[in-house]
């Protein structure tokens, strides 16, 4: 590891686009000597700094970011991300070798997960491969994952909150030749949306946690809506086809999203690639860390239409106060006449998935994993997160076929506060190294009107999954193929507080 490198932001300014990769080079000969003996199709040094930024009119604000700088392959694997303080756009292919020099020029530890992605053990980002200020972290993976919309963020224990909210994430392409042969909106049709929810001071900084103790266990909310890092977005469109790719980048905010318009939302893509065929829906949830591709066919509006993309009302997370008011999450303005024929929704977009509960090994009886928050602890089974710890019923077989049921129990005394502390909220339960497919929901009588106001929102079945909204006395099932690769990963909830707070346990592939 090094420790030797040291970049100011006038360094940054002064290098970022131009010579940063030589500038990296020479300070790193390790990395030097890595891109010239060790074959790579791709080889990236992505570095976290502070940084300050221009969000609203004023005072600049403080954000932590990754920058990045293609050293070895297609020099558009990065790609900016415009007006925004988010990492760059990493595109890769399908079989890609790549490799990713991590270096934190943070005031603190960090570790980068490649959320979604299947990748080896060492490459994951699990907490324990942590570096400290000045040092250097090197994934070495080959892409296997199929076509989707994926992304990176930071993952050291008890710091993911505050880091992902200081601005450290970013989207991750991949693509394949399936996704290729379909002719989805690509370039200025294809458009990334990271939704987020920040909190600024009257000095243009942003607060996190400004309710302490009640933050940390309901879950960060803020009260500005920020998308692609900026506020009040605005996107503008031509009468055309367009692809939306969705992001919840939030810590713990869940959304319930809906054109105000009433339009049915077309949903071409979930967390891990493209649905079979398309489906509608009138609005969709979206937990933090999901993702959703959308197309959107604009062209049956008129020039100078204007739409918003809402966040409806919905009951379940009351105690944190994400579900209790309407407010908007984007305006689209539709202001010109197509400049190209724009592309047609395909009627078939990928094989068909494996669907095949039956002949999972635990099929007749699922693992099961109860999630709690009780007073200061937040667990999974009873047990918080502890760095290398595996409970016997966390280890599982590499390339087995099998079903895992997360439960969301109701309180002793139902909605709100029951005996021992126990609250009850949503959970958004992420398994590492994995896609799943929902198979089963149930829900507790006593919260079927909660399940009433999300339940038309939820796209399971249809697609590939690496995370699922597990609402107020929800039991789901999900079905998880385990890959080759051996070795200690995560599961944890993805509101990033609850998993800070120790809502995060490991498990083994042997």
């Amino acid at each position: 590891m090094q420790k030797d490198f040291r970049m100011n932001r006038r360094d940054f300014l002064r290098l970022s686009g131009t010579g940063f990769a030589g500038l990296v080079l020479a300070q790193f000969p390790n990395i030097a000597a890595t891109a010239q003996d060790i074959e790579a199709d791709v080889e990236i040094v992505l570095t976290a700094i502070p940084e300050q930024v221009q969000i609203l009119p004023g005072q600049t604000t403080s954000t932590w970011r990754y920058i990045a700088e293609v050293i070895r392959g297609d020099p558009n694997s990065v790609q900016s991300t415009p007006n925004s303080y988010f990492g760059p756009i990493l595109r890769f292919r399908k079989g890609q070798q790549v490799r990713i020099h991590l270096n934190n020029q943070l005031p603190e530890s960090t570790i980068t997960h490649w959320h979604g992605l299947t990748v080896p053990e060492t490459a994951d980002g699990h907490p324990r491969f942590a570096i400290e200020t000045g040092e250097t972290y090197t994934y070495d993976f080959q892409v296997i994952n199929r076509a989707g919309t994926y992304w990176y963020h930071p993952h050291p224990h008890g710091r993911t909150g505050p880091q992902v909210y200081a601005g450290l994430a970013g989207f991750l392409f991949v693509s394949d030749e399936e996704e290729d042969a379909l002719g989805l909106p690509e370039g200025d049709y294809e458009i990334p949306l990271m939704l987020q929810d920040r909190v600024f001071d009257a000095d243009n900084q942003m607060v996190y946690l400004p309710n302490g103790m009640m933050d940390r266990m309901h879950g960060f909310l803020g009260d500005r809506m920020m998308v692609n890092g900026q506020a009040d977005y605005a996107l503008s469109v031509e009468k055309s086809a367009y692809r939306l790719r969705l992001l919840n980048g939030s810590n713990s905010r869940v959304y319930k999203l809906a054109w105000d318009d009433g339009t049915p939302l077309i949903v071409i893509g979930t967390d891990g690639g493209l649905l079979q065929s398309p489906i509608e829906k009138d609005y969709i949830m979206l937990a933090p860390s999901e993702r959703l591709d959308l197309w959107v066919d604009f062209s049956t509006y008129p020039v100078g239409t204007s739409l918003s993309l809402k966040s409806l009302t919905f009951s379940g997370a009351e105690e944190g106060g994400m579900g209790t008011s309407e407010f908007t999450i984007l305006t689209v303005n539709v202001d010109s006449d197509a400049t190209s024929t724009p592309a047609t929704l395909p009627a078939q977009l990928s094989t068909p998935n494996f669907n095949d509960a039956p002949n999972a090994v635990n099929a007749a009886n699922p693992r099961q994993f109860t999630v709690a928050m009780q007073a200061m602890a937040a667990t999974i089974n009873g047990q918080s997160f502890e760095m290398t710890d595996v409970d016997a019923n966390e280890i599982v077989q590499a390339g087995d076929l099998e079903v895992w049921e997360f439960i969301n129990p109701p309180s002793s005394m139902g909605r709100g506060m029951g005996r021992g502390m126990g609250m009850v909220m949503p959970h958004p339960m992420h398994i590492h190294n994995v896609q799943f497919q929902v198979i089963d929901r149930q829900i507790d009588p006593d919260f079927a009107s909660i399940w009433d106001t999300v339940r038309e929102g939820y796209v399971d079945g249809a697609g590939w999954k690496d995370s699922v909204l597990l609402m107020p006395g929800e039991r789901v099932k999900v079905l998880v193929k385990f890959p080759d690769y051996t070795g200690l990963y995560l599961y944890h909830c993805h509101n990033l507080e609850h998993e800070d707070l120790g809502l995060m346990r490991n498990y083994r592939i042997e």
